[in-house]
C-alpha cells in the first residue's frame, strides 16, 4: 500500500497548505518549485477524490430507508 492509499483528507490538506506556502515564498529555484506545483496538483486530486468518497457515502447513508420505517 503506498502511502496516499493511508493518508487521510486531513493530512493531504495540511501537505498541501504547506505546498502553498513554499510556493508563495518565492525562494524555491524553479525546477524545485515546479516539482512542488505538481506535487500539489496531484494532492488536490487526492483531496477531491477523498471529498467524493465522502460525499458518496453521506448520500448513501440519508438515501438508505431508516430500519422500520416504510419505503415510500
Amino acid at each position: 500500500m503506498s502511502d496516499t492509499e493511508n493518508r487521510t483528507f486531513e493530512v493531504a490538506l495540511q501537505e498541501l497548505e504547506e505546498h502553498v506556502r513554499r510556493l508563495d515564498s518565492g525562494e524555491l529555484p524553479l525546477e524545485e518549485s515546479l516539482q512542488t506545483f505538481e506535487s500539489g496538483v496531484k494532492l488536490v486530486r487526492e483531496c477531491s477524490e477523498l471529498l467524493d468518497g465522502a460525499e458518496q457515502r453521506i448520500t448513501e447513508l440519508t438515501d438508505a430507508p431508516i430500519e422500520g420505517e416504510a419505503k415510500s
